[in-house]
């Protein structure tokens, strides 16, 4: 499937359209022996899968219950083991704060999920830098020039070794239904921070991933001009419509699919789903991944039935 994935980048015309399902650790916490057993049920989805070698109680960084402090000195509070946090402690409260921040030491090459926008957010807080990027102040383009400077150096670090072909980043643009800013803001602001890092990437001669949650239609050409090869746009905050038209043989896109949806639905309503964004996006000669993610609200009728659904559809053009 690692080949498939890279021709349908490519648009090369891949064998089968690569399919995958993501497992969170509070999942893997409720059901145990059950998912264990379902994962060996399918190869296609979780490749050689050995049965009894997990730990299902093993979870790491912010998916542990309890406070942790990153590198910026933001505060992660988490009320739930094996579900993610948010920060509820932001280093730089007031925009005076900038002037007197400083980029972490820890030059280490990981960039953990949010390292550029959210980074902002995390430091200053979603009201408040809302507030900056309506009255633009200096102070906002000092901070991301914080910000992107420490993110280069840490690409650096990372290029000096990296031996893939591919290097994956991670960071939601938008929310449930919008942007949070103009996508013309956006375009002056953020874009060429995208642009510098993904370009680095480039010179390098590596495909970039991008993972971004919410609505993000207005800015994925911009995306693409900043040099994303693949995009993992999230298909309810987007829709069908607007992924068809500004993602369709322009890039390759490994669709989330609906999370929202997997709790509720039926098992005949998860297979039409997934059979619609088939139909509306797959080209034969590629542009198309297809992922699942399923939290512990997921009934395991409905993870066994997202894994049969992708087995079936992948095989659209056979």
């Amino acid at each position: 499937m690692a080949d498939d994935r890279m021709k349908a980048m490519r648009y090369d015309n891949p064998e089968y359209i690569p399919v995958g399902v993501s497992l969170l650790p509070a999942t893997w916490m409720k059901y145990r022996e059950e998912l264990d057993e379902l994962a060996t049920r399918h190869p296609v989805i979780f490749g050689q899968h050995n049965k009894g070698q997990r730990d299902y109680d093993a979870v790491g960084g912010t998916y542990v219950k309890g406070n942790h402090t990153d590198r910026w000195g933001s505060v992660w509070s988490n009320v739930a083991e094996g579900m993610e946090a948010i920060v509820k402690y932001f280093p730089v409260p007031k925009r005076e704060d900038v002037h007197k921040m400083k980029a972490p030491d820890i030059i280490d090459g990981s960039f953990p999920h949010g390292f550029m926008y959210l980074e902002l957010q995390y430091l200053r807080s979603f009201e408040e830098l809302m507030v900056d990027f309506a009255e633009e102040p200096p102070e906002l383009q000092m901070l991301i020039d914080i910000v992107l400077n420490y993110n280069m150096k840490n690409l650096e670090f990372r290029l000096k070794d990296y031996n893939g072909t591919m290097i994956h980043f991670g960071d939601d643009l938008g929310m449930q239904d919008r942007l949070p800013m103009s996508p013309e803001k956006w375009r002056k602001y953020l874009k060429p921070c995208f642009a510098r890092i993904y370009g680095r990437c480039h010179e390098e001669g590596l495909y970039v991933y991008m993972h971004t949650d919410g609505h993000i239609v207005e800015i994925i050409p911009d995306l693409v001009d900043c040099g994303v090869n693949v995009l993992n746009p999230q298909i309810r905050a987007n829709g069908l419509d607007g992924l068809e038209a500004t993602c369709k043989g322009k890039v390759c896109i490994n669709l989330d699919l609906d999370r929202q949806l997997f709790p509720f639905a039926t098992p005949e309503q998860i297979d039409e789903h997934i059979g619609e964004c088939v139909e509306r996006l797959a080209l034969p000669e590629g542009g198309l991944w297809l992922s699942a993610e399923c939290a512990p609200d997921v009934p395991l009728e409905n993870i066994e039935a997202i894994c049969v659904a992708l087995e079936k559809h992948r095989s659209y053009f056979h």
